[in-house]
């Protein structure tokens, strides 16, 4: 019994240490080996690895590629136009020595923040040198990969290969959006305003140009008027005229009856006058009988 009780906590004892004698490496993972906090190896291929209890210290890290979503960025560009700038990055840990070494115990989490400042340093670096009107183009593509490049360049030194940097959203700042809005509005008014003027101006020329036609062509159309009734009149008073001078008694004689018709015309018309007035000549005429 008493060696019974003394070899089962010997027996824990030897388990505990047996268990804590190895490690394993996942196939997206690193791991360093750490003696008092100095490497002393690496494993950075997967499988069971042993170390001594208590005394090495294993710290893996994420082989894989690692998003970066960085918090949006006002940049100012070199025509002095505001833009609120949001960009991400993928990155992997590249040299797990240096990596722990700049970064320390602090892990991926510290190491986004350090990514972090260098690429928004980098955004202001090379957005501050173009005009916006780069940043709104296909333009952006050579801008992002110059961002990447000069990122790479600053990332070494913490062990990280920056992959890829894009730029998601480019806009203005919300306390520059009214003030924005309103001169968009105020240009379009003007633009509007143009466009009405020179409307009425076409306007007026066109109903010009219409009176002056319809002037011209009532014009035209008395003158021909005028001339045809001028020459129906002379044609008119040809025949008139011809026929008086074959039987002038005649035509004396119609003159007549025509006065007649018209100062006789209506339901009560009257005249008085004397019989021997000329205006009976041809009533009392051997020639009207």
């Amino acid at each position: 019994m008493k060696l019974s009780a003394v070899a089962m906590p010997i027996l824990a004892v030897l388990v505990f240490i047996g268990l804590s004698s190895y490690y394993i490496v996942d196939e997206r993972e690193k791991a360093l080996k750490l003696w008092f906090g100095e490497v002393v190896g690496i494993d950075d291929n997967p499988g069971l690895y042993f170390k001594i209890p208590f005394l090495h210290e294993i710290v893996k890290y994420d082989d894989r590629i690692l998003p970066l979503d960085s918090q949006p960025l006002e940049v100012t560009m070199k025509d002095n136009r505001r833009f609120e700038v949001d960009a991400f990055a993928r990155w992997r840990i590249a040299d797990v020595v240096k990596f722990r070494k700049a970064i320390g115990s602090g892990g991926v989490n510290s190491a986004r923040g350090r990514l972090e400042i260098i690429l928004n340093s980098e955004l202001r670096a090379v957005l501050g040198h173009v005009n916006s009107n780069a940043l709104l183009s296909s333009d952006r593509v050579g801008l992002m990969n110059l961002i990447r490049d000069a990122a790479r360049i600053k990332a070494v030194d913490l062990g990280v290969e920056v992959i890829d940097v894009r730029i998601k959203r480019a806009d203005l700042p919300q306390q520059n959006l009214e003030k924005t809005f309103e001169r968009m509005r105020a240009e379009r008014e003007r633009e509007a305003a143009d466009e009405i003027a020179r409307g009425n101006e076409a306007a007026q020329r066109a109903r010009a140009r219409a009176d002056r036609t319809v002037v011209e062509t009532v014009s035209e159309a008395q003158k021909n008027s005028e001339i045809i009734r001028g020459e129906a009149d002379a044609k008119r008073n040809a025949i008139f005229a011809e026929a008086f001078g074959r039987d002038p008694e005649f035509f004396a004689f119609r003159r007549s009856l025509i006065a007649y018709e018209n100062s006789l015309s209506g339901s009560n018309s009257s005249m008085v006058m004397s019989p021997d007035s000329e205006f009976f000549n041809y009533l009392k005429s051997n020639s009207g009988q």
